[in-house]
């Protein structure tokens, strides 16, 4: 198991998390503090915890944004599929349909064929 420090609101804590997401856990930490410097530049010298729960539920609410979006997105998503499949079955019928259609204007042509030939030969025999 892996260990980095992270710096919040100008302190370091040493954290754990699993290899190779030593850069990830970084991240998040200097995402976190660039929260708590927003909030403190926005409502200046307010005490490190209430700066800390104010940047944890501001951003627990953004993650909450961001779920709802997600779940708005996937249920788009799984209507656009749903579409699609109808859209692609309709297609399919349409083209079974013509498919029908030109197998049947076939059989008119042949014949038509098959009379005109029959006509031209009595008319030369």
């Amino acid at each position: 198991m892996a260990q980095v420090s992270v710096t919040i609101n100008g302190r370091a804590y040493r954290m754990a998390c699993d290899d190779g997401e030593e850069e990830r856990l970084l991240g998040l930490g200097r995402r976190f503090d660039e929260t708590i410097s927003e909030l403190r530049s926005s409502f200046g010298e307010i005490g490190d915890q209430r700066l800390t729960v104010m940047a944890g539920v501001m951003m627990t609410d953004m993650l909450s944004e961001a779920e709802r979006r997600l779940k708005a997105m996937e249920a788009e998503l799984s209507a656009l599929r749903e579409s699609r499949e109808a859209a692609l079955s309709r297609t399919a019928e349409s083209q079974s349909e013509l498919a029908g259609r030109v197998d049947e204007a076939a059989g008119r042509i042949e014949a038509l064929a098959q009379e005109l030939n029959k006509s031209v030969r009595e008319e030369q025999g």
